[in-house]
């Protein structure tokens, strides 16, 4: 039975978590779950057709919760146009197989939800990882109807406007628990970790589970 309270991490052992892989490195182990998609940071230029029609096979296993991750870096090298384009396209493989899209988001709020809109892929839900940005930006994420995962590093004042029905917790890459994300998080929401932890995994069931 799926249990998962680490909404995003790339260690690929992690327990009751979402392991993020590339198609490349996608390798399903028993009683694992994956987000599968191209990093922002990947040369996406160099990505071919045969490489999308990998991502779509992946899409479609079992395992494989969510799509991604995937997004808009206005601080990479990439080319913010293929950026866009590689995005859209992960946004309409997960209109087609019926999942969420984990989004990595730095300094492109707008562009990503300008580019869901023109694609008309608003139905698509995304989840934000790692989310640093100050409250009105997360404001506007979630009135977007996005899900906000919030990893050991975050703005406290962000943290406060998120709605505990759309709230996620994370790892990333960080060497850090994720039960000492749930204390970090619990100590600003003056709750117990047990139930931010709660919280999370029931919110990550409800999006991962459609």
């Amino acid at each position: 039975m799926m249990h998962i309270i680490d909404f995003h991490t790339h260690q690929l052992d992690a327990t009751d978590a979402l392991i993020s892989v590339s198609p490349q490195l996608f390798d399903p182990q028993h009683n694992r779950w994956y987000s599968v998609g191209y990093h922002p940071w990947q040369p996406l230029n160099k990505l071919t057709e045969k490489d999308f029609d990998l991502l779509a096979q992946c899409a479609a296993h079992p395992q494989v919760l969510a799509i991604g991750e995937t997004g808009m870096d206005r601080l990479c090298e990439n080319d913010l146009d293929i950026q866009a384009a590689v995005f859209v396209r992960h946004l309409r493989l997960a209109s087609t197989v019926g999942k969420p899209v984990v989004v990595h988001n730095v300094r492109a709020t707008q562009d990503i939800l300008t580019e869901r809109r023109k694609a008309g892929l608003t139905d698509v839900v995304l989840a934000i990882h790692g989310m640093r940005a100050n409250a009105n930006v997360a404001r506007t994420l979630i009135d977007a109807g996005c899900y906000v995962s919030i990893g050991p590093r975050f703005n406290p004042e962000s943290l406060l406007v998120t709605p505990l029905d759309r709230l996620l917790i994370e790892t990333d890459d960080a060497p850090v628990s994720i039960d000492e994300v749930a204390a970090r998080v619990a100590s600003v929401l003056h709750l117990t970790p047990e139930e931010i932890k709660k919280t999370a995994a029931g919110n990550a069931q409800r999006l991962l589970i459609r």
